[in-house]
This record gives C-alpha cells, sequence and structure tokens, in this order.
C-alpha cells in the first residue's frame, strides 16, 4: 500500500459515501436519496446535454479515422524495435472481452427486439422497421464506441511506451498544461477517470446479475427473478474474479480472454446454423452497407422538432455515454496489451475488428429473433415487458434445438465476461491510483475489487437497469472534457513526432551503413 497515490485515497473516500449514501434508507434521506437525486442529476444532463454526448462521439469517429490515413501511422507505441507482446488472436479475444462482453450478451437479442417494436422513426412498413432495428444495434455498438476507446488507448500506450511517462491519464495532457498536471490539476483527472471507471464498470456488473439470474430463472422454472439472488450473484462471481485477478495479467485475464471468446464464438455459430443461416446473413449483408451508408445522419441524429420523443436519449445519449465512462478502464488495459504496434495498426485493429464481429453478432442473435417474430408470430417483446431485458437471449435460444445446453453456455459466457471485465477492471483502477504502476499490489486490487462489486449492488437495489444507465450518463459527462482535450494533446505530440521522425530515422539509417 505504499506506492498508492492521493487519488486512491479521495477515490475511496467518494465511492465509500456514496455506497453508505446507497444503502440508508429513503425514510432517513427523504428528496435527498440516491435515486432522486442522480435521476435528478441525469435528467438534467440529458435534456441540456445531449448534443454534447452526440457531437463529441462523432468527434472521437473523425480524429481516429485521421489518424489511419495521417502522416502519423508509422509511429510506433513503443521504442522503433519495439514488437507486440502479444499475438493478433490474442490481442483481439483480449480487448474485445474488456470492451464490450457482458452487454453484447444482454443487449444481442434484446435491443433489436426493442428497437423493432419501438423504433427511432416511425410510419415505416415492417420490413423497413426490422432493417432500421437492426441497423441502430450496428450503430450503437460498432465504429463510435471503438473510436471512444481507441483515443484514449491510444494516447496511454504512446505516453507510456514511447516517452515513458507514468501510465496515468493526466500525464497524457502534459504538453498542454505542463506541470500543473503533476499536481493538484492533475489528481482531479485522474479522479475524474477512476470516477468515470468505477460507475460504467458498475453497470456492466449489475447486467451481467441481472442476466445470470434471468438464465437461471429459465433453466430452473421455479427460481424468479430477485434482488437478494442477484445480489447473491455479485458476491459469488466477486470471489471468482478476485481470485482471478491475484493470478496477474498473463495467467488471469489471458486465459479467462481466450476462453471467453471461443465460448462467444461457440454460442453464435450455433445459432447462426439452427436459425434461418440465409436469412441471418442476408440481414447482416443488407444492414451492414445501410449502416455504412447512413452512418453520417445517424451520427448527428436530434429530435427537435419532436418534444415528446426520448427515443435518442434513451438509447443513442446512454450507449455514448456509457461507452464514454468505460473508456479509462478499457483504454487503460487495451493501452496495456498494445505495445510494439504502430499508430495505424493500432487504429485500425481497435475499430474495424470488434465492429464487424458485433455486426455479426447481433445479426446472429436479433436477427433469429426477428426471425421468431417476422416469420413464425412469437411475440418475445412481451416476454420482455413480464420478465426483463435480460430473458430475451434464453427466450430465443429455447426456441432452438438443445436448449438447455445452449443457455448453459449463454449462462457460463456471461460468467466469465463477468469475472474478465472486474478483473481487470481492478488492474486498471490499481494502475490509475499507485502513480501509473503496470504492476499493481494485490491489496489495492483486492480494494477496488469490492469497491466495484459494492457499487453495483448498490446500483441494482436502488433502481435496477435505469439506476445503471443514470449512474453512467452522470460519470460520463466531465470524463468527455478530459478525452477531448487528450485529442489535442496528442495532435501536439504527434506534430512534434512527426518533424524529428524522419531526421531519427535517416539517422539511423546512416549509422546501419557505417556499420556494414
Amino acid at each position: 500500500m505504499g506506492k498508492v497515490s492521493k487519488v486512491f485515497y479521495i477515490s475511496l473516500v467518494v465511492s465509500l459515501l456514496f455506497i453508505v449514501w446507497g444503502v440508508l434508507p429513503n425514510d432517513w434521506v427523504g428528496d435527498w436519496s440516491l435515486q432522486n437525486v442522480t435521476s435528478n442529476i441525469q435528467g438534467f444532463l440529458v435534456d441540456k446535454f445531449g448534443w454534447f454526448y452526440l457531437l463529441s462521439a462523432t468527434a472521437f469517429l473523425i480524429f481516429a479515422i485521421f489518424l489511419i490515413a495521417s502522416k502519423y501511422g508509422n509511429i510506433v507505441l513503443g521504442k522503433d524495435s519495439d514488437k507486440p507482446e502479444y499475438p493478433y488472436i490474442t490481442w483481439f479475444a483480449m480487448l474485445f472481452s474488456a470492451g464490450m462482453g457482458i452487454g453484447l450478451v444482454f443487449w444481442g437479442a434484446a435491443e433489436p427486439i426493442s428497437h423493432f417494436h419501438n423504433p427511432p422513426e416511425i410510419g415505416l412498413e415492417e420490413e423497413d422497421t426490422a432493417k432500421m432495428a437492426l441497423r441502430y444495434s450496428f450503430f450503437h455498438w460498432g465504429l463510435h464506441p471503438w473510436a471512444i476507446y481507441s483515443i484514449l488507448a491510444l494516447a496511454l500506450a504512446y505516453f507510456q511506451f514511447r516517452k515513458e511517462s507514468p501510465g496515468l491519464v493526466s500525464s497524457i495532457l502534459e504538453p498542454l498544461f505542463g506541470d500543473k498536471m503533476k499536481g493538484g490539476w492533475g489528481t482531479t483527472v485522474n479522479f475524474i477517470a477512476v470516477f468515470a471507471t468505477i460507475f460504467g464498470v458498475a453497470t456492466s456488473l449489475g447486467l451481467g446479475a441481472q442476466q445470470i439470474n434471468g438464465g437461471i430463472g429459465f433453466l430452473f422454472p421455479g427460481v424468479e427473478t430477485s434482488m437478494s439472488l442477484q445480489l447473491i450473484i455479485i458476491a459469488i462471481v466477486t470471489v471468482l474474479f478476485l481470485f482471478s485477478a491475484m493470478t496477474g495479467l498473463d495467467k488471469g485475464i489471458r486465459y479467462l480472454s481466450n476462453t471467453n471468446i471461443v465460448l462467444a464464438i461457440l454460442l453464435m455459430f450455433f445459432l447462426l446454423f439452427a436459425a434461418p443461416t440465409n436469412f441471418i446473413m442476408d440481414l447482416f449483408t443488407t444492414t451492414l452497407g445501410s449502416y455504412v451508408q447512413n452512418l453520417p445522419s445517424m451520427s448527428f441524429r436530434m429530435t427537435p422538432f419532436d418534444e415528446n420523443s426520448t427515443w435518442v436519449q434513451d438509447w443513442t445519449i446512454f450507449y455514448w455515454a456509457w461507452w464514454i465512462a468505460w473508456a479509462p478502464f478499457v483504454g487503460t488495459f487495451i493501452a496495456r496489451v498494445s505495445r510494439g504496434r504502430t499508430v495505424r495498426e493500432f487504429v485500425l485493429g481497435v475499430l474495424l475488428v470488434p465492429t464487424l464481429f458485433g455486426a455479426l453478432w447481433f445479426s446472429v442473435f436479433g436477427g433469429s429473433a426477428i426471425s421468431l417474430e417476422y416469420h413464425q408470430g412469437l411475440n418475445i417483446i412481451n416476454v420482455i415487458n413480464d420478465q426483463g431485458n435480460e430473458v430475451a437471449l434464453f427466450t430465443v435460444l429455447q426456441k432452438y434445438p438443445i436448449s438447455i445446453i445452449t443457455s448453459t453456455l449463454a449462462i457460463l459466457l456471461i460468467s466469465t465476461f463477468f469475472i474478465t471485465s472486474a478483473d481487470s477492471a481492478t488492474f486498471v483502477l490499481g494502475t490509475q491510483t499507485t502513480h501509473g504502476d503496470l504492476n499493481p499490489g494485490k491489496k489495492v486490487k483486492f480494494i477496488w475489487g469490492i469497491i466495484i462489486s459494492a457499487t453495483a449492488a448498490v446500483l441494482l437495489w436502488q433502481g435496477g437497469l435505469g439506476a445503471l444507465q443514470t449512474a453512467s450518463i452522470i460519470a460520463a459527462f466531465p470524463f468527455t472534457f478530459v478525452l477531448l482535450l487528450i485529442i489535442f494533446a496528442l495532435l501536439k505530440e504527434f506534430d512534434e513526432e512527426a518533424k524529428y521522425y524522419p531526421l531519427q530515422r535517416r539517422k539511423r539509417h546512416a549509422q546501419a551503413q557505417k556499420q556494414e
């Protein structure tokens, strides 16, 4: 514990106060209950700054695309002689598992069906509504979130491995603010990153607990969805991910990430061939083209003339806030496993591979759900309305062969994603609160593991999915400004690098010729 920073103590105190606030009986606090206060803050942010989340997320994507085509693409994230630490398959598995795991399983069938019955635009034919439902699922889980992740991950990897700076978010902003980032301002920035990480990850863990509960209810009809069971699930998985966290990055997270990707592919390909394969692949193909074609208009879509519509706020704004809240967590982790890759290789890999896999995932699970409704008349939305979004996946699996096996596999997949996300989060929070140490102590990781789980439990206790979404939107707001500043810091450093990099390369070439 001797290496912890001020950020550790400040974040720990604030987190404990939040947890205590959440468990206080509403009779004691009245209108100042956690649920009331956070709901009011969330309502204000969405109402007044929804456009800000939308424009910021699109700006991050534009910047990421710019980097791919720019003169900065050949810069190595590390020394020029550094080679990637992990092969491509392991790298993709690790960033994918940490980046979206639980969310994809939770929303894979639920989101397209929700959009199918409550589309962003009304008055369309049923066929067009189905296509739009899947297109917006691609949109919410595609290029935008991975662009958000890539900006912070790229900045952390560049400053950490090439400039040999501490692995802290504040270190990235030193080119703009100098030594101010080594004092109170830097502490504030790192606290905001920790704050966003805790609530972003807690949101996912809450979703995972809800869906494990829903899956158990499907396997064992006598078991009902209940808060007490979800809290027990969080407690059990907490023990498992803390055990994993104690084994270190290479052993724990690496093996779990590879397990996750194998289980996910097995489940996805089973459903692809058990469900109407041609329908799913045709839907995937046409929706992918529609997504690319409509990406600009979707990226800037608001509804200023329809004040009663909350679709954009309920879905797109929530997602953009959730991804921003996840950025410190996923960004720090991706940076840690990306040493030795070039800027262009890094951004292309982080943007395209997970986006295409996510699109195929939604086509398989969302397409199967839509097919059951469109072709067979099954009303999955009624099940969702009665039992929650967490049962959508199991409702779909139940309609195909060996549903007991596939539902069990889905629960196992959710559990391993749960463990991987929480395991990774303990590492990230440990790094951000120990002066950027890439190997934070076990005690620090243990403390943050308990804090994350307790926060998820409190949010579930206070209001389920709504409380989880509220926490993400609030936590993301201050960190959005940090991410925007990081763009300018990166541009400044890359511009300096571009001036000297060709000269350094010529010097190395001349030295090599002399040695020959």
